[in-house]
C-alpha cells in the first residue's frame, strides 16, 4: 500500500492565499482543497505552467474552467506545486454530456499551438498514446492488456483527422451541480483529432462507469468513429499493461470495452 500523500506545506499554502485553510484531500487524487483553493503537486513545471497561461485566458461557452491562480509573487508554480480555485460539483455517469462537454472544449481549443513539451513526455500515458498511434513501440505484459493490444492492433487504418490539443482525460474530470454549467478541474493535453477525446471517454465510460452499450452507437456520426474507438481502446489496454499497479482484475473493464469497440468496426 502506498503511503498518503503529503499535504502542501504552510508557505506553500500561503503562497497561494490559503495560509490558514486546513488542507483536505481533493477528488480522490494527490490534490488537496485549501479553503477554496486546490492545490496540486506539480510533476512538470513546464506543462504546469502552460496548462495555467492556457486555462487562465480560455474562454468556453456553457462551461466552468477551473482558474488557474498566482502566488503572492506572480509564479504559477511554488516549491513544486500549482494552484486553480475551486469549483463546485461532482462527477456524475452523465456520459453524453461529457462527451458533448469534450466536443464544446475543443471546438475552442482549435486555434492554439502545439506545446513543445509533448515531445519530451515519457511517462506511461504518453507511451501508451504513441504506441495507440503506432508512433512507438514497447514491451507490453499479455496478461495485463498485452495479447489483446497485439490482436486489435492489426485493425487498425490510416484516418484523415486533424489533429490539435485536446484534453485526454475527460472521464471523471468534469464536475456536474444542480443547473450550474459542467466544470472541468484541469486540463491534461495530447494532439490528436478531437474525436479521439471523445473515443477516450466512451471506452473509459464502457469499461469503469457502468455505460450502456448505445453510448458508441450514438457518436457513430463523429468522423472516422470506429477508428478514433479502436485507438482510444489501444491507448488503454496499452497504459494498464504498462502499469506497475495493473491486475488481471482491473483488465476486467476493458475486456467489456473491446467486445463493444469491436461491433463497431
Amino acid at each position: 500500500m502506498n503511503p498518503p500523500p503529503e499535504p502542501p506545506p504552510q508557505h506553500v499554502r500561503a503562497a497561494f492565499g490559503a495560509r490558514t485553510a486546513l488542507p483536505e484531500p481533493y477528488a480522490g487524487g494527490p490534490a488537496w482543497l485549501c479553503g477554496d483553493v486546490v492545490l496540486k503537486p506539480v510533476f512538470d513545471p513546464s506543462e504546469a505552467a502552460w496548462a495555467a497561461q492556457t486555462l487562465d485566458s480560455l474562454e468556453v461557452d456553457q462551461l466552468r474552467l477551473a482558474r488557474p491562480l498566482r502566488s503572492t509573487d506572480g509564479r504559477w508554480v511554488v516549491a513544486g506545486w500549482s494552484a486553480t480555485r475551486h469549483i463546485a460539483g461532482q462527477p456524475e455517469s452523465r456520459h453524453d454530456e461529457v462527451i458533448s462537454v469534450s466536443l464544446r472544449l475543443h471546438a475552442a481549443t482549435v486555434e492554439l499551438r502545439r506545446p513543445d513539451f509533448l515531445d519530451a513526455r515519457k511517462d506511461i500515458s504518453a507511451i501508451a498514446d504513441r504506441m495507440a498511434w503506432g508512433e512507438a513501440d514497447a514491451r507490453l505484459v499479455p496478461d495485463l492488456g498485452g495479447r489483446m493490444f497485439t490482436v486489435l492492433v492489426n485493425s487498425r487504418r490510416p484516418t484523415r483527422l486533424r489533429s490539435q490539443l485536446v484534453h485526454g482525460d475527460l472521464f471523471g474530470n468534469v464536475l456536474f451541480a444542480g443547473n450550474a454549467p459542467p466544470g472541468i478541474m484541469d486540463f491534461t493535453p495530447y494532439w490528436r483529432p478531437p474525436e479521439w477525446a471523445a473515443a477516450v471517454i466512451a471506452v473509459d465510460a464502457l469499461a469503469w462507469g457502468g455505460a450502456d452499450i448505445g453510448l458508441t452507437k450514438r457518436w457513430a456520426h463523429l468522423p472516422e468513429w470506429p477508428q478514433m474507438l479502436l485507438r482510444a481502446l489501444l491507448y488503454r489496454l496499452a497504459m494498464h499493461a504498462l502499469h506497475p499497479r495493473s491486475s488481471t482484475q482491473t483488465l476486467t473493464g476493458l475486456d467489456r470495452a473491446a467486445q463493444l469497440v469491436l461491433e463497431a468496426l
